[in-house]
């Protein structure tokens, strides 16, 4: 019997939007393959050997070896090197991935199959140096680091190939979206897993940079469910995904902290070696296209977000203290708080998505 399942491609499978956009579209009747790299863990129900396929971006033979052998309608391309701290002190590389790479899966897309449909997943670092805020599809690119300017390439790279070459070539700009399983080098889960441990007695304090600083943060699993949405579309588009609402770092702790009975102020040191090189402005998206086209809304306020998160790492460290294995110490200070996007490289930013060498970690910590 031939199997007519929809079929799909999705690269960087094993980090946090890989994850839950495996399992969203396994839930929708696809068959999902997905691309990591050798090695790597994948978790969303897929088998390795035979829907879990080893490769890179940085290797357009394995690019166009894991589409021979997948023969997808859609790709995702949510694969990237995605540390903020990390391209200033490896620009090159982070060119290479999170930029060249791109144009590799889009020229590989062109010479093996033009009826794919991709889904680029672009960064809102895009608009770091915005002069207003909130940011929509109209907004002009002023990119304020390497990965910036890497996602800048390929968000353009796209509509190049949208435009002069016919594929359904589309990009959803993903602002900041969390969950349990985001990494412990972003911001977020730095905290909650911060103030589990202290709660826990597992730790003594939290060091991080710019306090004074705010975020569009939502819940990854809403932004995964854009994704399909975007390339269901007729015709292909960019579409800001956020959810235009603006939170600081301070209420971020606050109601982290709360959560694990606790007041942040006796526990968290601002550290001025911890700033960002360039700090971007109010990162705020308008995701009115998104909303009208697509039908898409948000389902978790911020705070219930983060609540969950405290919630899961508390279970986690209580779990691991009643016998192994033993949970992983959290990473050390790091100027790379606030990244956007759902483009997680793991637990650490040192954990590549390119099969290249672990780019080297700040003097303060893993970048």
């Amino acid at each position: 019997m031939v199997d007519k399942r929809p079929r799909a491609l999705i690269t960087g499978v094993a980090g946090q939007d890989g994850g839950y956009l495996g399992e969203h579209l396994l839930a929708q009747g696809y068959e999902v393959f997905g691309l990591a790299l050798p090695g790597e863990e994948v978790t969303c129900g897929l088998e390795d050997g035979d829907h879990v396929l080893r490769g890179s971006l940085t290797d357009s033979a394995s690019l166009e070896a894991a589409l021979r052998q997948s023969r997808p309608a859609e790709v995702y391309n949510l694969a990237a090197a995605t540390s903020v701290a990390g391209s200033f002190l490896d620009p090159f590389t982070s060119s290479e991935v999170t930029g060249i790479g791109v144009l590799r899966l889009l020229e590989a897309v062109r010479h093996i199959d033009q009826s794919i449909r991709i889904l680029q997943a672009t960064s809102s670092e895009i608009f770091a140096g915005a002069e207003s805020s909130p940011q929509d599809e109209r907004t002009p690119l002023s990119p304020r680091s390497p990965y910036g300017v890497a996602k800048a390439f390929a968000h353009q790279m796209v509509a190049v190939y949208r435009e002069s070459h016919g594929l359904f070539a589309a990009t959803a700009i993903l602002y900041n979206h969390e969950s349990p399983r985001r990494g412990l080098n972003f911001v977020t889960r730095k905290i909650t897993d911060a103030a589990a441990r202290i709660s826990l007695g597992k730790q003594e304090e939290l060091r991080l940079g710019n306090l004074d600083v705010s975020r569009d943060w939502g819940y990854a699993p809403d932004y995964v469910r854009a994704m399909r949405l975007i390339l269901g579309q007729e015709t292909a588009g960019d579409f800001v995904v956020a959810t235009g609402e603006m939170h600081s770092l301070r209420e971020l702790l606050e109601i982290a902290f709360s959560t694990a009975g606790l007041d942040w102020r006796r526990h968290v040191v601002s550290d001025p070696e911890l700033f960002r090189p360039v700090e971007p402005v109010r990162l705020g998206g308008d995701a009115s296209k998104a909303r009208s086209r697509l039908g898409w809304a948000t389902s978790r306020a911020f705070s219930e977000i983060i609540r969950e998160m405290v919630t899961a790492d508390l279970e986690r460290l209580q779990g691991a203290a009643s016998g192994p294995p033993a949970s992983p110490e959290p990473p050390g200070p790091t100027p790379d708080l606030l990244q956007p996007g759902g483009y997680d490289a793991g637990a650490s930013d040192t954990v590549r998505r390119d099969g290249l060498p672990p780019v080297p970690g700040p003097p303060h910590g893993k970048g």
